[in-house]
């Protein structure tokens, strides 16, 4: 029986949920996704990794939502040189097998030629690789460190945090969790946010909704959110402005 078969009991479908993980399977094969419905939560790009046909109409079996909002990386780099408005040079860590995360790095780097800000990336496929990113980085006297977030950085983001505090470099962050870490500053979706409104969709399609009808929805809600006691550590003081517009300050 088909899984979208009329007469296939809803709640006998296997709805799953996934994280930023999914933005690794790129290469499942189209004859997997059609017999296992699956929302995701924290991707990217899926239609640039392959996931879906378009936003508005995802095509197959994968909806749910997306962190993808290309404004985020300019108005990142702005607050970024609002906090340090020295910083003239700054690395980006990226991994380069993620799909998603190579479209945010290239939308940075449309939003520092406007900010004339020089970025250099320092690629990362797994965790051994933080510390010669970090080593390119000293070298390359880089002032401070932009992440962007994915599978990778995400599970090494204490390691990233301490690496950080170890070489003074402050860094700027895609969501609350890196800080939490110890890493400085960030700004983006709530990952809390997106998990909750993930449920509407396993709701829909356990009520029996397809997938490829429902539109895949981007953030909505953004937070700001800074590490004072990590400003301190690297002998920085944040403007006070910021501070005042963040959602939350961790002392």
């Amino acid at each position: 029986m088909s899984p979208w078969s009329d007469d296939s009991p809803a709640d006998d479908r296997n709805v799953s949920r996934s994280s930023s993980r999914i933005s690794r399977s790129a290469g499942l094969t189209w004859s997997w996704r059609r017999a296992s419905p699956i929302v995701m939560i924290v991707v990217q790009d899926p239609v640039r990794a392959g996931l879906i046909a378009s936003l508005a109409r995802p095509g197959g079996t994968v909806t749910g939502l997306t962190t993808l909002a290309p404004e985020l990386y300019r108005k990142r780099l702005e607050l970024l040189k609002e906090a340090l408005p020295r910083v003239a040079r700054a690395g980006v860590l990226v991994n380069p097998k993620n799909a998603g995360s190579v479209a945010g790095a290239d939308a940075m780097d449309d939003a520092a030629r406007l900010l004339r800000l020089q970025l250099r990336r320092l690629e990362v496929r797994e965790a051994r690789e933080l510390a010669d990113a970090f080593a390119t980085l000293t070298q390359g006297r880089l002032q401070a460190l932009v992440v962007v977030s994915d599978g990778v950085t995400y599970n090494q983001r204490t390691q990233i945090a301490d690496l950080a505090i170890q070489k003074r470099v402050p860094t700027m962050c895609e969501v609350r969790e890196y800080v939490v870490a110890g890493c400085l500053v960030a700004y983006g979706p709530s990952y809390g946010d997106l998990a909750r409104r993930a449920a509407f969709y396993v709701d829909r399609i356990l009520k029996g909704a397809k997938p490829a009808d429902l539109p895949v929805e981007q953030p909505t809600k953004f937070e700001l959110v800074i590490n004072l006691k990590t400003a301190k550590a690297l002998g920085l003081t944040i403007p006070q402005s910021l501070i005042l517009r963040a959602d939350q300050v961790l002392q």
